[in-house]
This record gives C-alpha cells, structure tokens and sequence, in this order.
C-alpha cells in the first residue's frame, strides 16, 4: 500500500481533459440560444453593480447561481464527478443568500462604497463577462467550449466577486456572501492545475 503523501491531485482525477471540455461543449450545444440571454443578464449586472444597484445585482446573481446548481452541476456535471451534487449544494446556498440580500430594504440593500477596490471589482466583472468565455480558443479548445457567464460556475463565481466588490455593501451580513465563490475559485484552480498536470 502506498503512503497517502505520494498521491497527487491528478490521482483523485475522476476525468480526463477531453471528458471535461467536452461537457461544456455538450452543454453548450443543448441550452443554445440561452447563452444570448445569459449575455444580456450579464450586461445587466454590470450595470446595476457599477450603478451601485445592489437589489437588482443580487436578484441577477441569485438567479444566475440557482441555474448553473440545476442545469450544470446537478444535470451536466454530476454525470462525471460525483463531488457535482454537493457543489450544486452549495451553489444553491449562495443563490438563497443572494436572493435574501435583494429582498432587504434598499436602506440597507443598496448601500455601497466608492472605495479603491471597486476598479478591481469591474476588473473580474468584465473578466468574467468578456475574457473568460475566450479562454477555450486560447487554450486550442473549440469556441463551442466556450465558458459563459450565467451558464457555468468558473465565471459565475468570478464575476460574483467582481460585483461584491463594486458594491462593496456596508451591511454586517456582507461576510456571508464571499466564502462560496472563494471556495468555489479554489476548486477551479486546482482542478484546471490538476486537468494540466495530467494531459
């Protein structure tokens, strides 16, 4: 029997590359033309966050998070990981908070801070939106494996944090909303890390 501290990250892979990247592709080809809606819903937050909008950029975000839990993690992804129900889990927690943060009254809700870290929060906003679905190409992949916004957890998670940090709420609870889509960045790392390592 091996010692556990030989194992590698890759040795947990349930997957190959191929398998991963053609889920997306897979994905992609059966919810089109949706992805023109998740565009238009990205644009809309854009706007509300750098607005300082924070009801309708929470309302955006909790549907956003409730839709890649069911139609990717729970539909696509768990098909390959069996890991995928317990973050579809999670991604739902995140949707009923940021669904309870819009329903607060605006004196609270919509408060936000012009600080510094609001340039770096349009910066992974506007990652999230525009760079990261070009990631594929980039990578030799096909654009049919594009990773959109609203779609899938990679970028959804990103622009979450852009947008906390554009709104920056002054509200006690506003802890609450960073841990998932800090925990959830975590694992996107270390399995494309992982995915590399094994290719």
């Amino acid at each position: 029997m091996s010692e556990w501290w030989s194992y590698r990250l890759s040795d947990f892979l349930l997957f190959s590359p191929r398998t991963y990247h053609r889920l997306f592709e897979l994905h992609n080809i059966a919810l089109w033309p949706m992805h023109v809606a998740a565009l238009a819903l990205g644009a809309s937050l854009l706007w509300a966050a750098w607005q300082g909008r924070a009801r309708i950029a929470w309302a955006l975000l909790s549907a956003c998070w409730l839709w890649v839990a069911w139609a990717f993690l729970l539909e696509r992804y768990a098909t390959i990981n069996w890991a995928a129900p317990w973050f579809a889990v999670a991604f739902a927690a995140q949707g009923v908070l940021l669904l309870t943060a819009c329903t607060l009254p605006a004196s609270v809700a919509d408060r936000y801070e012009p600080a510094r870290g609001r340039y770096a929060g349009l910066g992974l906003l506007l990652y999230a939106l525009v760079l990261h679905p070009w990631l594929a190409l980039l990578q030799g992949r096909p654009w049919v494996q594009a990773e959109v916004f609203g779609m899938v957890p990679d970028p959804t998670a990103v622009g979450t944090l852009g947008a906390l940090l554009l709104l920056a709420p002054r509200a006690q609870w506003r802890w609450l909303l960073w841990p998932i889509p800090l925990l959830w960045c975590a694992v996107a790392v270390a399995t494309a890390w992982t995915l590399r390592s094994s290719s």
